[in-house]
Formats: structure tokens, sequence, C-alpha cells
């Protein structure tokens, strides 16, 4: 059902899933916007919302609010127009966010999704743009874009809406296997479910052909690019090379600041002893430069020859489901299907 007599602009609630497009908004003249803009790419999610927003405070180690969803201030007045790009980093909040505005009890006939496509580039860019692209916003368009779009929303059909729905609680479930699935199939008028399991499934470690257990793609870069000079995450994250621009482009999704967190992780990892660390050029305040790092023995061995056993890897977080735990121990094959450690009939995609 479509609203037939809409309100202005500035009296609609507006979800934007970025501080740029928030901001537009504000300037157009909103003035009901909630900011829900968290990087839920990386780092524990959880089903339950107040158990979600305190392990994602813990998880950041940040007391600031970025994400303002479930602040109780907000009154979710209808119409609630959530404005979206085609980014990964968006497909997910919005997926929360249509959870959330059910929760406390609007119809999905007083919500309007406005989904953007990326703008078409003529130049080149200086290095190539991964199928997970997160740096998609709403913010790209120009004011009259936005406010056409604004003009002609409407809400989903009910059955595309509760599809949404069902893949946040998939995302969040302790069992990652249904959404990987979902990934790996596809779902009708979700076509970033592919890109988004491109991405998520770099985070898992990796059982190859010869049934050597490696390191995730992700932490095979990071430990490739060390070396036995002492790095700045900053040199780690420059660095010339084909997996540099690998590392920076899993980056663009997780935040730059996750690089000295992650190595910070593997040089506490003692049970491993993998990766170094000392003080840097920089104090704290400067996270990409308060730190060197450099690789040790077994951090090569690791890096060459795989893990020995899920435990050399500090554990990683990933929505409800965590990467090296030994208690569930997900793996990725080499064809990208997701199994089960240690069973004779492992699940798979």
């Amino acid at each position: 059902m479509i609203l037939t007599r809409r309100p202005a602009l500035r009296d609609a609630t507006h979800v934007a899933l970025d501080s740029a497009t928030t901001e537009r908004l504000l300037r157009l003249g909103a003035t009901r916007v909630v900011r829900a803009s968290d990087r839920l790419l990386i780092g524990p999610s959880r089903r339950d919302p107040s158990e979600h927003a305190g392990t994602r405070a813990a998880w950041w180690r940040s007391s600031e609010t970025w994400d303002r969803l479930y602040s109780p201030d907000v009154r979710w007045q209808p119409p609630v127009l959530v404005w979206a790009s085609r980014s990964v980093h968006d497909r997910i909040n919005l997926w929360r966010v249509l959870s959330w505005v059910r929760q406390v009890g609007r119809s999905s006939r007083d919500v309007f999704i406005i989904e953007l496509d990326p703008i078409a580039s003529s130049s080149t860019p200086e290095e190539p743009i991964p199928p997970y692209d997160c740096t998609l916003s709403v913010a790209d368009h120009s004011d009259d874009v936005l406010l056409k779009q604004f003009e002609t929303a409407q809400p989903w059909p009910i059955t595309r809406y509760n599809s949404a729905i069902a893949l946040w609680e998939r995302y969040v479930d302790t069992n990652p296997l249904r959404f990987a699935r979902s990934c790996v199939r596809g779902l009708r008028g979700v076509p970033e479910l592919g890109a988004l399991w491109a991405f998520l499934s770099s985070l898992f470690p990796r059982k190859a052909p010869d049934g050597a257990l490696r390191l995730s793609r992700l932490d095979q870069l990071l430990l490739g690019l060390l070396s036995a000079e002492w790095q700045t995450p900053v040199g780690v994250f420059a660095h010339k090379s084909e997996a540099g621009v690998a590392l920076r482009q899993l980056l663009s999704c997780t935040g730059d600041l996750f690089l000295p967190r992650r190595l910070d992780q593997w040089a506490a990892h003692d049970s491993s002893g993998a990766v170094e660390r000392v003080a840097g050029p920089k104090p704290p305040d400067y996270p990409l430069l308060s730190s060197s790092y450099r690789i040790t023995a077994k951090g090569v061995h690791l890096r060459d020859s795989g893990l020995d056993k899920l435990a050399d890897a500090p554990g990683l977080p990933v929505a409800g489901a965590e990467a090296y735990a030994t208690s569930a121990p997900w793996i990725v094959r080499e064809d990208g299907r997701l199994t089960q450690l240690g069973r004779g009939c492992a699940q798979k995609l």
C-alpha cells in the first residue's frame, strides 16, 4: 500500500546509514534524522537490541554514540524513510533498521525504502574496486536526485520486507550456515549477497584441497605484508604490492583502524607468538603510528605452511559467529563453501 498523501520532507522520520547522508538530509531540511551507522561487517552482532548495542560498544571500546537506531529519544513518527546505497555496508544496516522498526510497532506500509544505484564514472580508479564495495553513499548523489527519489518513494512489497528482516536474523545467528547459504545461492531482489559473502568469507580460516588448514584471506594478507623489519600499520597499509591492494580493499569495509587492532590481537596471542610489537614513533593518540610490528619464525610458519590448530590464530567475531573458534570451528573451502571442521559429515553449503 502506498501513502496517498506524503508529508513534507521535514516532517518524516529519516534513517541515514552513514554520517555524510545524515548531514545531507539535515541540509535539505529534514528535522528528524536517525543515524543508523555501524561497520557491522566486522565484530559481533546480536539479535537482541540491548545486547547488540552493549556488545558493539564493547567491541569498539568507545562510549561515543555513532549509532542512534535504538535511542529511546526516537519517536519513529511515520512515515519512516530509509535511505540506502548499494554498498554491502548499507545492506546489513538496512536489514537491521527494518527489524527494529517492526519491533517498535511500525507497519511495513509506513516504511519507505529509498535505494540509490552507484553513479557511473568515466574515470579509471587508481586501484581496482572489489565486488564488495563499501565506499558507496547516498550522499554521492546531487540534491535534485535525492529530492526526486523522496517524491517517488514507496514501501517494499511485504515479501521483500520480510525477507530483509529474515536476513538480519540469519546474519546474527551463532550458526552462520543459513546466512552463507543465502549468500551463495542468492535471493531475488538482493543482488548484493554474492558480493557480501566474497567479503565475509575472507574472515574465516580456510581448508585447502590438500587438507591443510590455512589462515583466513585477511590474515594471510596481513602476515604476508609483515617482515623481519619493524613496520607501523601505516607502512603495512601503504605497501605497494598486489597484496597491499587486496588488504586495502578489505579494510575499505572494516575501516583502517581495524588494521592496528588486528595486529594487536596477533601480538597479544601468546599461544602462537606469530607477531611481535614495540612502541612506535607516535603516542597512543595515533593508533596507526603508535606501535610497530614484525613477524616471527612462528608467524612465517603459519603464513607459509598453515595452522596446526585453529587456536594458533586469535579469534575474530563475525556477526553472530566467531572465526577461529574451537567450539564452533567454521572454515571456508577453496570453492567458497562454508563447513564445520572435524565432523564426519561436515555441514556445508
